[in-house]
Formats: structure tokens, C-alpha cells, sequence
């Protein structure tokens, strides 16, 4: 049983990078919930993207939604300190990119941030066995990081219905993200599944309309809850 509402997240890796601030106002303006930051260090997977700069620049443009940095990095330990400066409100990370899990989760929430752990599509979820009560979210990929653009893994969805048991039963307040090939003809059953926030890069910013977008990426979750 979900415990908060649904939230759109577009990533902003899909966005015009000669346009960030603008692209990120408008994709809020367009209903979107919370901003995904997508941070690769062309070591841990094979890009280079953004870091806490841009954060702290969004900040500074006047953003003020929720901004979710996902690190795809190892090690992962300075840029904690670093994007909690600069303005970031989650901070996830993959297990396989940290020594010390525990500290780090627990770092983040010392510096007044909320933390989360990420699962690649092959990583198995027995981390969580450990680190329930330090996490606030919990983020399934459901394509191989690194790239954007590409097709949703089938066999995610399971998984994600092996999350929300695990989260159900714990009684926590830990949302559920997915990220990767998220479109409006296949959100609806990874909602079903019990995804309750949803990352969609090229779905949103390929498309010519953001808010029709959004608005029919949130109305196939609806649709597929009210069945």
C-alpha cells in the first residue's frame, strides 16, 4: 500500500543543457514534481555529466522544488557534503559506488538531506536488509545507468513488487522511484507494480507539449490504480 502521493520527476539529463534554468521552470511550470539530477562520473558508469555547480545554479535561478541528485559515482562520499551545499533535498547513491553504506546514508540525514539507495537492474535488494531505517527512498533503474533514452528492462517490474513488500512490511516512510524507459504507455503498470515516483527524461522533454505530457503521464497512474 502506496503512503504518498504520486510525483513526477523529469531528468533534467534529457533537457537542453544551453537552457537549464529555463528548461527546469518550465517542466515545473508544466506540473512536473520534483527535479531528477542525474550526476555520471565517466569512471562508475561510462558519462560525464553535471555537479553541484549546476545544482547550486538551479538554486540560484530561482528553483525551488525538490531536487533529487542521483549519483552514479564512486566514491561517493565527498559529493555528500558537496551537493548538501548546494541545495540538494534527496541524495541517492548505489551501493556498489560506497565502502561504508551505512555512514553515508546516515551522513546524508545529518546534513538535514533525505537519503536513498539505488539498485542497478541486475543488483540485488538484500542491502536493504540493513539500511531500512536509514533510507527515505529507494531506486530501482530499470535501464542500465549511464545513458538516457533507453527501453524499459521488463523484469523490473517484479522487482519493484519486491520493494514495496519490503517497505510495506518495515511501515516506513520510504518512497519508491523507478528510472529508466518510464513512458506514458508502461507508468501506469509500474505503478501497479508499487512505484510511487516516477523519472521520465526523454518522455517528457522529447516531446512538443510538457504539460500534456506530464498530465497524461499522471493520468495512465489513474487509470491503472483504479483498476
Amino acid at each position: 500500500m502506496k503512503q504518498f502521493p504520486d510525483l513526477i520527476a523529469p531528468s533534467i539529463l534529457a533537457a537542453d543543457f544551453a537552457r537549464l534554468g529555463e528548461e527546469t521552470t518550465n517542466v515545473l511550470a508544466a506540473g512536473a514534481d520534483i527535479i531528477h539530477f542525474d550526476v555520471m562520473d565517466n569512471h562508475f558508469v561510462p558519462n560525464l555529466t553535471i555537479g553541484p555547480m549546476v545544482c547550486q545554479a538551479l538554486r540560484n535561478h530561482g528553483i525551488k522544488a525538490d531536487i533529487d541528485v542521483h549519483l552514479m559515482v564512486r566514491p561517493v562520499e565527498r559529493l555528500i557534503e558537496d551537493f548538501a551545499e548546494a541545495g540538494a533535498s534527496y541524495i541517492t547513491f548505489h551501493p556498489e559506488g560506497c565502502d561504508h553504506i551505512d555512514r553515508a546514508l546516515q551522513r546524508i540525514r545529518d546534513l538535514g538531506l533525505k537519503s536513498g539507495l539505488v539498485f542497478n537492474p541486475a543488483t540485488p535488494l538484500h542491502y536493504l536488509d540493513h539500511v531500512l531505517d536509514r533510507l527515505d527512498m529507494i531506486l530501482l533503474m530499470s535501464v542500465n545507468p549511464g545513458f538516457g533514452g533507453q527501453s524499459f528492462i521488463e523484469s523490473t517490474l517484479p522487482k519493484i513488487e519486491m520493494a514495496r513488500e519490503k517497505i510495506d512490511a518495515s511501515s516506513l516512510p520510504i518512497r519508491l522511484e523507478v528510472d529508466g524507459g518510464v513512458k506514458i504507455d508502461n507508468i501506469g503498470k509500474i505503478a501497479k507494480a508499487g512505484a510511487d515516483t516516477f523519472v521520465a527524461g526523454s518522455a517528457i522533454f522529447s516531446s512538443d507539449d510538457y504539460a500534456a505530457t506530464i498530465s497524461a503521464l499522471k493520468a495512465a497512474i489513474v487509470r491503472a490504480q483504479a483498476i
